[in-house]
């Protein structure tokens, strides 16, 4: 298969012969009138009833106990790891094939990212890898989980839900109870997506969301942390929200909190995309059937969601034959302006987590070596 007819295809696909990004936003419901009604409200801050609509509907669609509206992803998933009582000095074990923001929430923790190997099966945590990490390097101790060498607690893993596709959530837990440590999910890419039938997020103690302006619904910028108990919801309510006691006038704050609050503008744009999320997900599922039956027999693998899952299809993707293939790819889809890009550089190979502990991560550095993402923006006539 050569590359010109995988961007005749797209271009048929998405029926353009103009610029076609990898994954815009579509405003094409309430979107509008529900952010001109907090204009007009003067409510644009962190108090309006947007926000509370926004939280109640996504409780609705997810099945969480308590969703909590941020200002944006990495606030989300920040608040979710210091509920999880991670602390200055922490280990905390991640994928090294994610986007930065999982180990940015880490860092300004204090906390320090360790990185085991993905499953090729979800492009996310690896169950295997992380036991056999945690088994040759840890023991359980009266403090928790504790590194042999530098006696850091091991305190939380955090498994990404790469692309949408959900990771092998019941083996993580498994782990995760073994090892005595609290299980994180950065849910930032699957909202849409079920693990056996479970919204992805809501399975771990905590999960994080993230409504970026490229995410499959957005509020502009924007975030949202999952909890398991309502009663873990207030706390997290009221940590995001500068940990204020309520009064009628005076201003008490009984603890160090964060000022993570949504604004209400942001929370009417997501109201107005929850209304459509079915209607997303419906063209995304289309979309991604086509590039599997385009690719079908081809030098190309495309990413499949796992058996056991239902994804979002956020981002589609296949698996190149070799790193020259790849590039060829990204070089000449790239000059017709059909946008695809690579998967993110993997975090050990940043300097500021270059030192981090690590095992081999060979699954890690071969998709890091072969995936191209394609366009995968929703349009209408695929519904």
């Amino acid at each position: 298969m050569n590359i010109t007819s995988i961007i005749d295809f797209v271009r048929d696909v998405y029926k353009t012969d103009e610029f076609i990004p990898l994954h815009a936003p579509v405003f094409s419901g309430n979107e509008k009138a529900y952010v001109l009604d907090t204009l007009e409200s003067t409510f644009v801050s962190s108090v309006g009833k947007y926000v509370d609509d926004f939280e109640r509907k996504m409780e609705a669609y997810t099945g969480t106990a308590r969703a909590v509206a941020t200002v944006n992803g990495t606030a989300a998933l920040s608040a979710a790891l210091y509920l999880a009582g991670v602390k200055r000095g922490d280990l905390v074990v991640t994928q090294a094939l994610t986007f930065v923001a999982t180990c940015n929430a880490l860092y300004h923790l204090g906390a320090e990212p360790v990185f085991t190997d993905v499953s090729p099966v979800s492009l996310g945590l690896c169950p295997v890898a992380l036991d056999n990490w945690l088994t040759e390097n840890t023991e359980l101790t009266e403090h928790g989980c504790v590194h042999r060498k530098t006696r850091q607690v091991v305190r939380a893993a955090v498994p990404m839900h790469t692309f949408g596709h959900p990771v092998e959530l019941d083996e993580l837990i498994a782990v995760c109870k073994k090892w005595h440590i609290v299980l994180v999910e950065d849910a930032a890419e699957s909202l849409g997506s079920f693990y056996k039938g479970k919204h992805t997020g809501t399975l771990g103690e905590y999960g994080a969301l993230s409504f970026n302006g490229n995410k499959i619904i957005t509020t502009g910028g924007g975030g949202m942390v999952f909890c398991r108990t309502p009663e873990t919801g207030v706390r997290a309510k009221h940590v995001t929200t500068t940990a204020k006691v309520p009064h009628p006038y005076e201003f008490y704050h009984d603890e160090p909190g964060f000022n993570y609050r949504m604004p209400n503008l942001n929370a009417a744009l997501g109201c107005g995309q929850m209304e459509q999320l079915g209607m997303f997900l419906e063209q995304k599922r289309v979309l991604a059937e086509r590039y599997e039956a385009f690719f079908a027999g081809s030098e190309f693998k495309f990413v499949k969601e796992p058996e056991y899952a239902k994804s979002n299809y956020w981002l589609n993707a296949v698996i190149c034959e070799n790193l020259d293939s790849r590039d060829a790819i990204l070089a000449q889809m790239n000059e017709a302006k059909v946008m695809v890009r690579p998967i993110w550089k993997l975090m050990h190979r940043l300097p500021m987590f270059e030192r981090a502990m690590r095992d081999d991560l060979k699954q890690s550095e071969r998709i890091e070596a072969h995936l191209v993402n394609l366009p995968s923006s929703p349009v209408e006539w695929l519904s």
